[in-house]
């Protein structure tokens, strides 16, 4: 999202900004409470119809889901096929961050690479912008659980053998595969869902903290991208045009100018990416190219990349106070439990920087500008 905010006029304001943020956007394992509980028929309702239902409840806006992957639902979701135990998950968890690697992070605007395409998306020196880490939350969760246990008891059936019950599968056209994707498209959905309804909570944030109008505030979304999902899409492969289902697991989708599937703003430019980094170093907007479309499917990296485990991390951040490392690097951040929030510190991931200068070398996505964080709150 960005804003019409000057980091240099509200610099001061921050703090009470990510304590507002973090009082109306709850965070970390379990949490829950946003919005009131859903009922059942609303939560259906959601799952089958993504962001369109958060705007017709009033988070957001109507121009919203054109700037969204897919416009923020997948037609082949099915709510009927989720196990009461995901459903049951689902109902309080709108609207709320959770825990791991999720966050919600206020950048300034620091460098911009190639101006037209940051003209194109509003974007100028020194602005505050704001990023959000988050998906389907327990519903996501219980969906891959449940979806394990099937596939792991047919793989026998299709004469597949793995190392790892993670890497379970089926085959697309079988019942369990079409299962597991009409489930998953559910869970995108809820995702959808749940990162526009954060979005209007953070809207409500910086209005109330500092004290102006919408209007005034200028929060609009640039663009929602998915990071893990499978999606059947069209691409060229030895010469040949082929129906393929694309699974994005630590990737990100970054399709070329002119590409359909952009929105009709961008589509001279490229489709928006955004890579979010650690939390003390950068972030990154970027677009795709025909560079990917050639060599990895329309897509590129999702972000920074651990470099220790959460142990690791945990262990290392003993030696300092958490509050004064953030402070150090100029983030105000804001946490439910410092366990977490140690599992996940800068020094836990590789430079984000080194990760995108890669892929705009090798052509497959190209830097259009670099945020610094100001301000976190996560779990």
């Amino acid at each position: 999202m960005r804003t019409s905010l000057v980091f240099e006029e509200v610099k001061d304001e921050l703090p009470r900004i990510v304590d507002t943020l973090f009082s109306l956007i709850p965070a970390g394992v379990g949490s829950e409470g946003a919005i009131p509980k859903l009922s059942m028929q609303d939560e259906k309702r959601l799952l089958r119809d993504g962001a369109r239902w958060a705007v017709s409840e009033g988070y957001g806006r109507q121009e919203d889901l054109a700037f969204m992957e897919e416009e923020g639902r997948l037609l082949t979701a099915d709510a009927d096929l989720l196990s009461d135990r995901a459903l049951e998950r689902g109902l309080r968890q709108v609207g709320t961050l959770g825990s791991g690697n999720h966050f919600l992070e206020i950048g300034r605007v620091e460098e911009i690479y190639l101006p037209r395409a940051a003209d194109t998306f509003e974007l100028f020196p020194d602005q505050l912008v704001v990023l959000i880490h988050t998906g389907s939350r327990g519903l996501g969760y219980q969906i891959c659980e449940d979806s394990l246990r099937v596939m792991n008891k047919a793989m026998a059936k299709y004469g597949i053998s793995l190392p790892d019950r993670q890497l379970a599968c089926t085959p697309i056209q079988s019942p369990e595969g079409q299962h597991y994707l009409a489930s998953m498209a559910a869970a995108a959905n809820y995702a959808w869902v749940n990162r526009q309804v954060i979005m209007s909570q953070a809207e409500k944030a910086f209005t109330r903290a500092l004290n102006v109008s919408p209007k005034e505030l200028g929060f609009s979304l640039v663009y929602d991208v998915c990071h893990n999902i499978a999606k059947f899409e069209d691409h060229v492969v030895d010469g040949e045009k082929r129906r393929l289902c694309v699974h994005r697991k630590g990737a990100t989708r970054a399709f070329a100018p002119g590409h359909t599937q952009i929105p009709a703003a961008y589509r001279e430019i490229g489709q928006p990416v955004l890579i979010p980094g650690d939390m003390g170093r950068y972030s990154y907007l970027l677009v795709g190219t025909e560079t990917a479309m050639e060599k990895t499917f329309g897509s590129t990296c999702h972000g920074a990349g651990r470099v220790m485990s959460r142990t690791q991390s945990k262990k290392q951040s003993q030696n300092f106070n958490i509050d004064q490392e953030m402070a150090r690097r100029g983030v105000v951040a804001r946490y439910q439990g410092r366990g977490t929030m140690a599992e996940e510190m800068p020094h836990a991931y590789k430079d984000v920087a080194d990760v995108v200068e890669t892929m705009d070398l090798a052509g497959v996505s190209k830097r259009v500008a670099r945020f610094r964080p100001v301000g976190v709150i996560k779990g």
